[in-house]
């Protein structure tokens, strides 16, 4: 598939704020034409002073018609460069809303494809670079373009050769800059490569640096960082150094008009082809452009920065979202049905990490996900809450196809708490909260109980006010955990999928949480995931899981009796359990 014009892009952008932009390009427009009048007026008043007897009221007044046409030009381009950015920012924050709403709507195996390092690059990044195209590129390219146009067209009038001897530094810098860019598009992509690598080696580095600490790796990990700081330093390097010779000799050759004018111009003087009045306005004219000519380099220079952005933004603005329905489905009632399910991270069949499945979990029953790590257990629990669709085969709910449900419907319709639990840095009550944001505080308050948060949250310094701290750092895991389950509770949604959601609980809290879980849970579909399989031994059906494939299902004693992987599984649990009984009871 041809890859879309970085311009039209830039413009598809544009559009939401077309009017603004319109209107920033006529004013910087009418700046620039403002621009050209005290050149015509310091040409009408030399002429007045080479004529030899100056009438000084007419001096005055093309004195007065350039100050003006100056401040016009100020006051246009104020107006103009206002317009862009309002429009400029307008349109980032409404990408970044976008790009926001498309992760909230992709599949969550294409987000956790990518790297958290390149995400934020795209998403803080990328983005602010579409501002120089949107705030500057498309008001001042037009305004600097079009000023040496308009030279060019006067000069042309005034002589042609000098309009000419103008642009003759033109194609000598133009080869300099075609050297320089023979190999850019390579060195660029390397360069974007290796900018992405360390975005994400100093966001691992940071968010993983309790783990380094704890593990006394910091030497190791701190090598890691600084090598790839100082590679990433030394490409960057390289490239400049590769390049500034040719760079500079652009630079300094494009903007010496006089190269060409001055010359030409003392020959057509000399010639008696060109008056003294307008050899000065060619002069003048020709070192006028030089600030344009610049600032147009400049932002060709920046071009490839800005196309790499737009793509990189608009990649991330195409991921294809899960398809939706529109209109909410009848469900009369909340069993689940997985029809040989197959599903693979990368939609090859070489690559399943589920094999044809097909399993029962009956409405306001505890079912039981066991098995070795690995065995695709967390896979099915996210397949029915439709963090990605299944490869093959069919999940239904109530008998519908849960991609016959609206995913909105879906999210009230089942509630997931996994071992991961993420708390925002807002209060602890409005971290609950989210579990249903039209709960009273009252209502809060019984869900935190009843899920055996109350007490450690009146321990602390706001109690319920108090703020979690960035990804909820300012508490434990189980405290994080146990928020998590009253956020769950507080939803009251009819089927509860609950990943590994003990795993951080004490033994103190452990008896609790699964009470207050079976109370509310009760006539619930409940799905439990979970290692600890004296949790789950109560269940009404437990699945035994090993390589993406249904090894046996039923009751605790019937798999303790006929399946020798659940056996080996209860044994090694029991073991470990008793060791640590023991391990404190010597203690």
């Amino acid at each position: 598939m041809k890859q879309k014009s970085w311009i039209s892009i830039v413009f598809s952008f544009a559009a939401q704020c077309r009017l603004k932009i319109i209107l920033s390009v006529l004013c910087a427009i009418i700046s620039v034409i403002a621009g050209l009048v005290p050149y015509l007026s310091v040409y009408q008043i030399i002429t007045q002073f080479i004529g030899g007897a100056p009438i000084m009221e007419t001096v005055w007044m093309w004195c007065w018609i350039g100050l003006g046409a100056y401040a016009l030009r100020f006051v246009f381009y104020g107006i103009s460069t206002t317009l862009s950015h309002i429009s400029a920012y307008t349109i980032l924050e409404n990408i970044r809303l976008s790009l926001a709403q498309r992760l909230m709507k992709a599949p969550l195996g294409t987000v956790l494809g990518e790297s958290v390092g390149k995400l934020k690059n795209v998403l803080v990044d990328r983005v602010e670079t579409i501002e120089l195209p949107l705030a500057h590129m498309i008001p001042e390219c037009i305004s600097n373009l079009l000023l040496p146009i308009a030279v060019f067209i006067y000069l042309v009038c005034v002589d042609w050769r000098m309009a000419l001897s103008m642009l003759i530094t033109v194609p000598i810098a133009f080869v300099a800059y075609a050297m320089m860019m023979k190999n850019f598009n390579q060195q660029y992509a390397d360069y974007m490569e290796s900018n992405n690598y360390v975005n994400g080696v100093i966001v691992e580095y940071v968010e993983g640096i309790e783990v380094i600490k704890a593990f006394n790796q910091s030497s190791t990990s701190y090598e890691k960082f600084a090598h790839a700081v100082e590679s990433f330093k030394d490409y960057t390097l390289k490239w400049y150094q590769s390049t500034w010779k040719l760079m500079n000799f652009g630079s300094a050759v494009l903007p010496s008009t006089f190269l060409g004018t001055l010359p030409v111009g003392l020959l057509l003087y000399y010639n008696g082809t060109l008056t003294p009045q307008d050899l000065v306005i060619c002069l003048i004219l020709s070192l006028g452009i030089v600030g344009p000519l610049m600032n147009f380099t400049t932002y060709v220079n920046e071009m490839k920065t800005v196309e790499y952005a737009v793509h990189d933004v608009d990649k991330l603005l195409s991921v294809s979202e899960l398809p939706d329905e529109k209109t909410d489905v009848r469900l009369t009632h909340y069993d689940i049905h997985l029809q040989e399910v197959a599903f693979s991270y990368d939609q090859t069949q070489e690559n399943n990490v589920l094999s044809h499945i097909s399993l029962d979990i009956p409405e306001g029953k505890f079912t039981a996900l066991v098995g070795p790590s690995g065995g695709g257990k967390s896979t099915i629990a996210r397949l029915i809450a439709r963090f990605w669709d299944v490869s093959d085969g069919s999940i239904t709910i109530g008998g519908t196809d849960i991609r016959k449900i609206p995913l909105s419907q879906l999210a009230d319709t089942v509630s997931f708490v996994t071992q991961d639990n993420f708390l925002f840095n807002c209060s602890i009550k409005e971290n609950i909260r989210l579990g249903n944001p039209q709960a009273s505080d009252e209502e809060v308050f019984a869900a935190a109980k009843a899920a055996c948060c109350d007490e450690f949250i009146l321990n602390l310094e706001h109690g319920y006010d108090t703020m979690a701290g960035d990804a909820g750092n300012r508490l434990s895991g189980g405290e994080k955990q146990r928020i998590s389950i009253a956020r769950m509770i507080l939803k009251n949604s009819p089927i509860v999928i609950l990943d590994e959601a003990t795993a951080f609980t004490d033994q103190e809290n452990e008896e609790k949480i699964q009470r207050s879980i079976a109370a509310l849970t009760k006539g619930k579909t409940l799905l439990v995931i979970a290692h600890r399989l004296s949790t789950i031994k109560n269940a009404d059906q437990i699945i035994v899981l090993k390589e993406g494939e249904v090894q046996a299902s039923g009751t605790h004693q019937e798999l303790l009796a006929e399946n020798s992987l659940y056996r080996d599984m209860w044994n090694a649990h029991i073991g470990a359990k008793n060791w640590s009984a023991g391990s404190k009871e010597g203690r």
